[in-house]
């Protein structure tokens, strides 16, 4: 028998984040326990509308918690320019403010955590103020996570001459993330962006969801417009990675990772952009400088991607 795991979603509702949450709704193996807004791919305020959208779109009833609108320190980066200013690809949905908890994300993340102790996986998809703001509430909180699971960080320094994505989930908040990495935890799990943009919804999977007539699947193919638009001047195609549904994938199924290392992860910028990386080279040497100890964070060097794609298709198309 399947074990299901009830998972909390803490969530800056751009178009992946959307796709996440119709991918977790269609798995046998998931149940949404919860989710809480954060700012990042679009204003906070959008991002708890979205929620609202899609969870209304699947028939949902989990509870929603608003968040953070800035990162700990510094003005909100919002990605309108790749999710569309309202993070749907601003195609008019009708998106009424939801009915929310009186008690902020953090709490709800907090609370949950102490009712239903070593239950309950975190999944985070957006930048990681939220968790922070939890921290300080309860140093010990990962520690009452079965497990927690983030779209974000680079993995560990790349080969020479490679170039990465930008590790955006990190960068809008890398006061929050360096407090993450740091906490104690039972398990934290790193998908960045060395898998996650890997792991290509190309034009043959995209023509599948487009020619399935079901809600979800037309859903998900009208709010791609604005992605495709954006990924386009990538790799001159119009098609996308699957960034956060991956970590969805990985927290359901692990083995969608194909190889993985642990130890610990510092945040560290260069004077453009920060991001969280494993403290070790590409071929397993520590670095050439001094870093943070850390607790050991499982860090996914490599992932199924044909696998992943083809289960996420044919759950958003089931």
């Amino acid at each position: 028998m399947t074990q299901v795991r009830r998972v909390v979603v803490d969530t800056d509702t751009g178009i992946d984040d959307a796709h996440t949450l119709l991918y977790l709704a269609g798995r046998p193996d998931a149940e949404i326990v919860a989710i809480t807004s954060v700012f990042g791919n679009c204003v906070e305020e959008d991002s708890t509308r979205n929620i609202g959208y899609v969870r209304d779109l699947l028939g949902l009833d989990a509870p929603i918690s608003r968040g953070a609108a800035a990162p700990l320190a510094g003005a909100p980066r919002i990605a309108g320019h790749v999710h569309g200013k309202d993070g749907l690809g601003d195609l008019g949905h009708d998106r009424p403010m939801p009915e929310v908890a009186a008690e902020n994300a953090a709490e709800t993340l907090v609370r949950l955590a102490a009712e239903n102790p070593g239950e309950l996986d975190l999944l985070a998809l957006g930048p990681l103020t939220n968790l922070a703001a939890a921290l300080r509430i309860d140093p010990e909180l990962f520690t009452r996570y079965r497990s927690v699971v983030l779209m974000g960080g680079s993995g560990p320094y790349a080969p020479p001459g490679t170039l990465l994505m930008v590790d955006a989930n990190i960068d809008n908040d890398p006061l929050a993330a360096a407090a993450v990495f740091a906490a104690p935890r039972n398990e934290l799990v790193m998908v960045g962006v060395n898998v996650t943009g890997t792991t290509i919804l190309d034009e043959r999977a995209i023509g599948a969801l487009r020619a399935s007539g079901t809600p979800v699947a037309r859903f998900a193919t009208e709010i791609l417009d604005a992605y495709l638009d954006f990924y386009q001047n990538e790799w001159g195609r119009r098609i996308i990675p699957l960034h956060d549904p991956l970590a969805a994938g990985v927290l359901l199924d692990p083995s969608f990772a194909t190889a993985w290392q642990d130890g610990p992860v510092n945040v560290r910028g260069d004077g453009f952009l920060s991001r969280a990386r494993l403290m070790r080279t590409h071929d397993g040497l520590p670095p050439a400088f001094p870093y943070e100890p850390a607790p050991d964070t499982r860090v996914i060097t490599a992932v199924d991607a044909p696998r992943f794609v083809a289960d996420f298709v044919e759950v958003l198309t089931r």
